[in-house]
């Protein structure tokens, strides 16, 4: 197996749904735009609160990528 480089980044994702939509939110966009996408660890999970309500899910993902210098 030839040696390969991960870089990790902090990304949080937002429904107004659920946790699990906000964590799925964030590495389905990341997704757009990286390659290579490896692990996904939620860290962090909070609401939104507004007039008392939870108006939105927010979950802050660690998400790892293979780096390439390209």
């Amino acid at each position: 197996m030839a040696d390969s480089v991960y870089k990790v980044i902090e990304l949080v994702g937002t429904s107004p749904k659920s946790w699990e939509d906000a964590a799925r939110n964030a590495v389905e966009i990341a997704g757009q735009s990286l390659r290579d996408l490896r692990i996904a660890e939620v860290g962090q999970l909070d609401l939104k609160v507004e007039d008392g309500r939870a108006v939105a899910f927010r979950a802050r993902v660690k998400l790892s990528f293979k780096y390439s210098a390209e």
